[in-house]
Order: C-alpha cells, then sequence, then structure tokens
C-alpha cells in the first residue's frame, strides 16, 4: 500500500515539478506552448512517462515540440534530480496525450451537428 501510495505522490510531484521546470528553466521555444497532462511512473519507480498537449494539432507543430522536449529531456532530468527526494530520478519518456485533442475534436463535431438542425 505505502508503495502505491508513494507512485501517486511521485507522480504528482513530478507533474508540478516538470510544469515549474519547463517555464522557468527550459528556454526553447519549441515547447513553450504545452501543457502537462499527467505522469504514470512504473511501480518500480525506474520510469515516469509524461504526458502532454498541445494547442495546435498541426503535425509539424508536434514534430517541434517533441524534439524540444527531447533536446530538453536531459536538462528536466537533472533538475526533477535535485528537486525531489528520491534515490534514483526515473528515466523520462514524453508522449503525447492524444485524450485532449480527442476531446476537442468530439465538441468540434457536437457544435457542427448543433448548428446542422
Amino acid at each position: 500500500m505505502a508503495q502505491h501510495y508513494r507512485v501517486g505522490r511521485l507522480e504528482q510531484e513530478i507533474q508540478k515539478e516538470v510544469d515549474d521546470i519547463l517555464l522557468k528553466r527550459v528556454r526553447d521555444p519549441r515547447v513553450a506552448g504545452l501543457t502537462i497532462t499527467g505522469v504514470t511512473v512504473t511501480g518500480d519507480l525506474q520510469q515516469a512517462t509524461i504526458y502532454y498537449s498541445i494547442l495546435s494539432d498541426k503535425a509539424s507543430d508536434g514534430e517541434k515540440t517533441a524534439t524540444g522536449l527531447e533536446k530538453a529531456k536531459g536538462l528536466i532530468r537533472s533538475e526533477l534530480g535535485s528537486r525531489l527526494s528520491i534515490y534514483k530520478t526515473p528515466e523520462l519518456i514524453f508522449e503525447r496525450d492524444q485524450s485532449v485533442q480527442y476531446g476537442s475534436r468530439i465538441d468540434e463535431l457536437i457544435n457542427n451537428l448543433k448548428r446542422q438542425e
């Protein structure tokens, strides 16, 4: 139970810190407009998947953001290491959260249907 609680706690902590690091430490315009939507940490705390969304649905913007995050990963991880009180900083994996995009697409479809009525 303690382990599970710790994972959940760590996920929140990582989300808060990565948000802050992106805001204050990463000076890369490619990652400027992104929102961290969630974090999942593996049970052994070895890996953290950080889900993010961007407002644009242009493929080129998606690629730019992904590249920016890859470049910033080392900085983000070492910053996290000094901010979190855990023995070993997990490996970071950045993944685009498709559900946010999906949600806005659904809204768009519903609005279109309403207009047609």
